[in-house]
């Protein structure tokens, strides 16, 4: 937890994204769609009206810089908050804080690091203090709001999406970084144009990407007569692991878990083991794979195989109990056990039957002799009046029908050949020939 933190006075030690951290809108850059003249956002800060507010999206597009800004403008006490070391404790603490505040006659804007982070207690902690206007809740997240955080504390709150930086806007913040004497303004640097061009394509709208590299770069750079020289050489070594292109909330996220779902469907281990490093390396959530990895066992596999709905909820787990990156060996060991696994999808395909039916004929009444009969009303009724307990029965069969009698005959699952779900579809083959012999 940091108080009053973002506008102190840095040391030139300070990393470089530390020292060039926009002290004022108008040094901000990007999210014009916000902060243009006449948007919403800026329309709300320049007339001291914020409300609780959600920033949504990518690292480094300045969510922290901008709610330091909005409290820095509407003059109201600030606390950073992060959900990665913070619990109930500490919120009720801060909370006390925030309503002698307020009781003083002062707002206080309460910044949330990684909100998403938070489980449904910690955030409902919140709540009664947004409502009775003790603070100004400003979270941040890389993830879906929707998903990600309570719907009472989502619903007080205006959720903003903030957009990666396009590549004009970092070179601006790099040449700004180079002229600005809080970056490298009171030495001489040499870097080209194409050189900064480059970097901004590396950071893939990240602004603090983009910065860290710039820094790397001239303090690696060549020194003589007090100037600095970035040479193509430094700078292909600064930038020497590839970036890979991967927003976990855009189009290319859900294309890579495509590719990797198809790959394993078509049983080919190896493509499936490239998507998954490519997910894993460019920083996915290992968990997420894991319960994508779930489910295809299930959808794809089945009956087949049914071990492998074993093997990845166990990499799920292993994921949950260790993390990156010693996981992905667990999820390496689920892709290629999916890949090499007999595939069927009759079980899916029998649940989509059934919910199409289910959906359609809502109202069809359970059989009597099906429905439970606790009270003596109910067996007058004939609730329960015929059911035949299976366990009575020497081959723990019986005739007894079980759907409505208007589905009578219906068949949603229809197993195939694969791997043990042969013997599944010999076993209920058999249980057919039983119901319909003497019936």
């Amino acid at each position: 937890m940091i108080q009053q933190s973002m506008f102190d006075d840095r040391q030139t030690s300070s990393p470089l994204a530390s020292r060039m951290r926009p002290q004022s809108l108008d040094e901000f850059l990007g999210q014009s769609h916000l902060l243009g003249e006449g948007k919403i956002m800026r329309q709300m800060i320049d007339a001291d009206a914020v409300t609780s507010m959600i920033f949504w999206g990518p690292p480094g597009v300045g969510k922290t810089t901008l709610a330091g800004v909005i409290a820095a403008k509407t003059h109201a006490h600030f606390i950073e908050f992060s959900a990665v070391t913070s619990g109930i404790k500490e919120i009720k603490e801060v909370m006390g804080k925030a309503e002698s505040n307020r009781v003083m006659g002062e707002r206080t804007i309460l910044f949330v690091d990684e909100i998403h982070r938070f489980n449904k207690a910690q955030q409902d902690a919140f709540l009664p203090f947004v409502e009775k206007g003790s603070i100004i809740l400003i979270g941040a997240t890389t993830e879906n709001p929707s998903f990600e955080i309570n719907s009472a504390l989502l619903s007080r709150c205006k959720v903003f999406v903030l957009h990666a930086l396009s590549r004009e806007e970092l070179t601006a913040l790099l040449e700004r970084a180079i002229s600005d004497p809080r970056g490298f303004g009171n030495e001489g640097v040499g870097i080209t144009d194409d050189m900064l061009s480059a970097i901004a394509a590396f950071a893939n709208g990240d602004a603090r990407t983009a910065l860290n590299t710039l820094e790397m770069a001239l303090l690696n750079g060549e020194r003589e007569n007090g100037r600095i020289t970035v040479t193509a050489e430094t700078l292909e070594q600064c930038m020497s692991r590839k970036s890979l292109l991967y927003d976990k909330n855009g189009e290319e996220h859900y294309n890579l878990i495509s590719a990797l779902h198809k790959s394993v469907r078509n049983s080919d281990a190896d493509a499936g083991l490239y998507w998954l490093a490519r997910m894993l390396e460019a920083g996915e959530d290992p968990l997420y794979v894991a319960r994508r990895l779930v489910r295809f066992a299930s959808e794809d596999v089945g009956l087949a195989d049914s071990r492998a709905l074993d093997i990845c909820v166990a990499a799920y787990q292993s994921c949950h109990f260790l993390g990156m990156p010693e996981c992905n060996v667990h999820l390496a060991h689920a892709v290629i056990y999916l890949a090499a696994a007999p595939k069927s999808n009759a079980a899916a395909t029998a649940y989509s039957l059934a919910a199409k039916d289910a959906r359609e004929m809502l109202a069809e009444p359970v059989p009597l002799h099906l429905r439970n009969a606790p009270t003596k009303l109910m067996r007058d009724l004939d609730y329960g009046k015929g059911y035949q307990y299976a366990h009575d029965f020497e081959d723990k069969l019986t005739r007894m029908t079980c759907l409505p009698e208007s589905l009578l005959g219906r068949k949603y699952y229809r197993p195939t050949n694969q791997g043990t779900e042969s013997r599944i579809k010999e076993r209920l083959e058999q249980i057919e020939a039983f119901k319909n012999e003497k019936s």
